[in-house]
C-alpha cells in the first residue's frame, strides 16, 4: 500500500490509497473512503500531506554526533518547520537572498496515523502511519546570527524549505533504510537510519508527552553526515529504497538586490 496526493488530470486534489495505476480518494491519513477511485494517469503528485505540525530533529545520528563531538541527548532536540514552507517532488525552491548560505539535509520523516498523546513507545509504533523522505532545507548563517538566539524557525521556514515526498509508504522497517541524497545526480549523502540515536517509535513516544500528535504531523528524524550548501540550478534529490524519491530544483531568489 502507498499513500499519495496528487493533482488529477480534472484539476482535483485528492489524498488516498494508490493500487494498480488508481487512486482511492480518503479523508484523510486515518479517514475512510471519501469517493471512488481516480486514474493516477496524468495527475501530478504533490507533497503527500499537507501536516497539521512538521517536527525536525537535530543531533539524531551516532555518526555526526560522534564527528562533531556531541553528547547524545537524552530527549529528542527538536523543533518546529510551518506548513507554508512544504513542497513536494519536482518543485522550484527559490533561495531568497537573505538567507545566505543554504544547507541540504536528506533525511528519513515519519507520517503520523492516529492521535498519539502520553504513549507508550508500543503505542507510538502503532501510531505511525508510514514512512517518507525528507529534505530539510537550512539556512546555516540565520541560524546561529545572533549570538543570543539560535533563530531555528526563522533559518528552517522559508516557503519551499520542507521537502517532503514522493509519498507514504507504511509497514517498512526502518532498520533496513538508507537516506541518500544526490546533487545534481552526485551522490552525497548516504547513510543508514539504524545509526539514529532514538528510533522512530521512541521519537514518537517522547512527543507525545510535549505535544499531542496529529494524523498526518510529519516528524524529520535528522540527519547525518554530508551536508553541503546549495546554489541556485542545483538538482537536490533525497532517495530512499521502498520509498522513492523527492527532487527539487534550487532557484535564485528573482528579488535579490545586487551588493545588498
Amino acid at each position: 500500500m502507498t499513500w499519495a496526493r496528487i493533482k488529477a488530470a480534472d484539476g482535483q486534489i485528492l489524498g488516498g490509497i494508490v493500487a494498480d495505476q488508481r487512486l482511492s480518494p480518503m479523508a484523510g491519513i486515518g479517514g475512510g473512503p471519501a469517493g471512488p477511485a481516480v486514474s493516477m494517469q496524468g495527475a501530478t503528485l504533490l507533497a503527500p500531506c499537507v501536516p497539521g505540525k512538521f517536527i525536525g530533529l537535530w543531533n539524531n545520528y551516532h555518526a555526526a554526533a560522534a564527528r562533531n563531538g556531541w553528547a547524545a541527548p537524552t530527549h529528542p532536540l527538536h523543533f518546529l518547520k510551518p506548513v507554508t514552507c512544504v513542497v513536494g517532488d519536482g518543485a522550484d525552491v527559490v533561495l531568497p537572498q537573505a538567507a545566505g548560505r543554504v544547507v541540504f539535509e536528506g533525511e528519513l520523516g515519519i507520517v503520523i496515523g492516529t492521535r498519539c498523546h502520553t504513549a507508550t513507545e508500543a503505542e507510538a509504533e502503532a501510531a505511525i502511519f508510514g514512512y517518507t523522505c525528507v529534505n530539510d532545507l537550512t539556512s546555516v548563517d540565520i541560524l546561529n546570527a545572533d549570538p543570543a538566539f539560535a533563530q531555528w524557525t526563522r533559518a528552517k521556514g522559508f516557503d519551499g524549505f520542507g521537502v517532503i515526498g514522493p509519498v507514504v509508504v507504511p509497514g517498512l522497517d526502518w532498520r533496513d533504510l538508507t537516506i541518500r541524497t544526490l546533487v545534481n545526480g552526485r551522490e552525497r549523502q548516504s547513510y543508514p537510519a539504524s545509526d539514529m540515536i532514538f528510533s522512530p517509535p521512541q521519537i514518537v513516544r517522547h512527543l507525545s508527552r510535549d505535544m499531542t500528535l496529529m494524523p498526518g504531523d510529519v516528524i524529520a528524524v535528522g540527519t547525518s553526515l554530508g551536508t553541503r550548501p546549495v546554489k541556485p540550478a542545483d538538482q537536490v534529490t533525497v532517495s530512499i529504497e521502498g520509498i522513492g524519491s523527492v527532487t527539487v530544483t534550487m532557484l535564485a531568489d528573482p528579488n535579490a538586490v545586487s551588493g545588498a
